[in-house]
């Protein structure tokens, strides 16, 4: 059995509801900072922060309105999530209304070799310890 174009388009909705739906509960529940959260598992084994260290904590606290807080979490996801979100957001509109629209960033091979770049360079610097380079740790 077929579903028509209308029903398909609710049930896509749907799913993005429901999965927003989570992300509600978890705003009101989930605090990094006192609840369980997965350690990282390469700081864990070396001792080292790559470049996501931190993330849950930043996204913890951009959703509560705390920006400079989560810029010290991890600097460079707060500075890319924007990217991330309109990327995601044209993702999600092709998916429920049938367009193909693109955000032609992802596909330049300057940006994501440049991005790439920027992550190592930013994973290395931020595990040096001394000034101003340590700021880039993850601390609360």
């Amino acid at each position: 059995m077929e579903l028509s174009q209308e029903t398909t388009k609710i049930l896509k909705i749907a799913l993005i509801a429901i999965i927003f739906g989570g992300f509600f509960l978890i705003y009101f529940f989930y605090n990094p900072s006192t609840t369980f959260f997965v350690p990282c598992p390469l700081y864990y084994i070396t001792g080292f922060y790559c470049p996501g260290c931190g993330s849950q904590r930043a996204i913890h606290l951009l959703l509560h309105g705390n920006i400079i807080g989560a810029f010290r979490f991890n600097p460079l996801m707060v500075l890319t999530l924007p990217i991330l979100i309109y990327g995601l957001g044209i993702t999600i509109a092709n998916w429920i209304f049938g367009t193909t629209y693109r955000f032609m960033l992802f596909y330049s091979k300057l940006f994501i070799f440049g991005y790439f770049g920027l992550a190592v360079l930013y994973w290395v610097l931020r595990n040096l310890p001394f000034y101003p380079f340590n700021l880039l740790a993850p601390t609360g």
